[in-house]
């Protein structure tokens, strides 16, 4: 089956294509742009749900569901976030169809909307609307609520799960009293991605800060993680936006404090989205499929039989099943792949490219043992293990399986980033190593959009933890006290 993916080496870009496609977690759909998210994939973003829902609610965080269309006149009241979206909306004008007597469908070209609806790209304008009616006093504030749900931002060049014309996301909008409890909330929503990121997918990530060219349309200040993958490019993960009172004043939304004074509330927005799964792949999967962080994976053991008969196969059966329920007594997902339509080579390999972490073969002389044979799928290292004391030993192999493959990232990611302080010298990095870049940049939009124009790199953020340190801009010569961090990117 490995022969069927091309390989890293030889086109990334097919590679990635193929396993998406050939693991099962996505195909292309009948409509242009969009994707079929198949049972593999969705069950991957479910577990990937279920975790960051746990992880929203933990910080006080509610659920709630907003509206599909937004009326295009929400858009027009804050300037800079129409801008930033205008070429990728998609338009609702009209809400009827009819027949033309030919026996085709058409618009009716008289039900006309009397003002047209954009789908939403995200939600910011319809939730500021709407908490114009929830907010009158400091008493309703802190309103701490999250959305999961899709978006269609109108995308020309599409790859499944990095980037189609709609896809799955959650999206945080949040109010507050002061700038600084804001402020807080992006940092906190930013660190709570980090952690998800690098504990449960497995990727290491860097915090950082926008550039200005960079940020979310309408936010003061956009905060991110970002991820290195296989081909040395980057990758957004995922972002929390300090908006200020912007919203707040585009939908005249003010609250009563303490003092009795009167003031627009203070917003923050931030998301993660179905990018995740593309993440998930890039960061950690080889030419033989998938590899997925046992945390994350649907199926975390399989067990394949290999027997001669039905008395063979009874006798493997029962000591699975005693195995199983002890498994998923710990909290184990285990699938017991007993069909007898495919030979067990077929299952391995089927099984390597679908990502499962560990696989278990057991036959009659393993029986006789008290043996099995495990292999993990992120070294493809075999085993042969006693059945006593299995249930534990499978636990601690996850563990393993789950740091090993953070730490292989982690020293990917280490080893690609590396410092610049000429042109040339950015340049030639940018074509022959790759990764992440350490330079100076003068802090001018103007300069960070030549370096774009000419080389295809952007500044992907500003670390948090970054070091003051004199220097001159790579590019214009200017001085600079920081470095940042520029790649190629997704």
């Amino acid at each position: 089956m490995s022969k069927e993916i091309t390989s890293r080496e030889a086109d990334y870009s097919q590679w990635y294509n193929d396993i998406v496609l050939k693991a099962d977690l996505a195909e292309h759909s009948a409509v242009r742009g969009c994707m079929v998210i198949k049972p593999n994939g969705y069950a991957i973003w479910e577990k990937m749900q279920a975790v960051l829902d746990k992880m929203f609610k933990d910080t006080g965080h509610q659920n709630a569901y907003f509206p599909l269309f937004i009326p295009k006149s929400f858009f027009s009241k804050e300037a800079s976030h129409v801008e930033g979206f205008a070429t990728e909306c998609a338009v609702v004008t009209h809400y009827r169809l009819k027949n033309d007597g030919n026996g085709n469908i058409v618009v009716d070209e008289t039900a006309k909307l009397e003002e047209e609806l954009i789908v939403r790209p995200t939600s910011e304008t319809i939730i500021w609307n709407t908490y114009k009616g929830w907010i009158q006093s400091y008493r309703d504030l802190p309103i701490l609520i999250n959305q999961w749900a899709n978006v269609v931002r109108w995308e020309m060049r599409t790859r499944l799960f990095l980037r189609t014309a709609e896809f799955l996301w959650q999206e945080g909008h949040t109010a507050h009293a002061t700038a600084e409890e804001a402020i807080e909330e992006t940092e906190r929503m930013l660190h709570i991605y980090a952690d998800f990121a690098e504990n449960w997918l497995a990727v290491p990530v860097i915090r950082g800060r926008k550039s200005p060219n960079e940020r979310f349309a309408g936010a003061l200040d956009t905060y991110c993680i970002e991820a290195l993958m296989q081909d040395g490019k980057a990758l957004q993960a995922g972002t929390s936006h300090f908006l200020g009172q912007n919203f707040a004043k585009a939908f005249d939304v003010k609250f009563t404090g303490k003092d009795g004074k009167l003031d627009h509330v203070w917003a923050t927005s931030w998301g993660v989205s179905t990018r995740l799964m593309g993440a998930l792949i890039m960061a950690h999967s080889d030419d033989s499929g998938l590899i997925i962080p046992p945390k994350l994976a649907p199926i975390q053991v399989v067990i394949v039989p290999i027997y001669k008969g039905d008395e063979d196969l009874a006798r493997i059966s029962s000591y699975v099943n005693e195995l199983t329920m002890r498994l998923k007594g710990l909290g184990v997902s285990v699938k017991y792949d007993d069909r007898d339509t495919q030979r067990p080579g077929f299952k391995f390999a089927d099984y390597e490219l679908k990502g499962v972490p560990i696989r278990i073969a057991i036959g009659g002389r393993d029986l006789e043992n008290k043996t099995v044979e495990i292999a993990r799928r992120d070294t493809k290292v075999k085993q042969t293990v006693p059945q006593e004391g299995l249930d534990i030993y499978i636990i601690k192999l996850l563990e393993d399986i789950q740091q090993s493959m953070f730490n292989k990232a982690l020293a990917y990611r280490n080893e690609h980033i590396t410092e610049a302080n000429s042109y040339e010298e950015f340049q030639e990095l940018l074509d022959t190593k790759a990764g992440f870049i350490s330079a100076h940049w003068d802090g001018t939009p103007e300069t960070e959009q030549k370096i774009k124009e000419e080389t295809k790199a952007t500044i992907r953020c500003i670390p948090l933890d970054n070091k003051l340190e004199d220097g001159v801009c790579i590019y214009s010569g200017k001085p600079s006290t920081q470095r940042v961090l520029f790649a190629r990117a997704y």
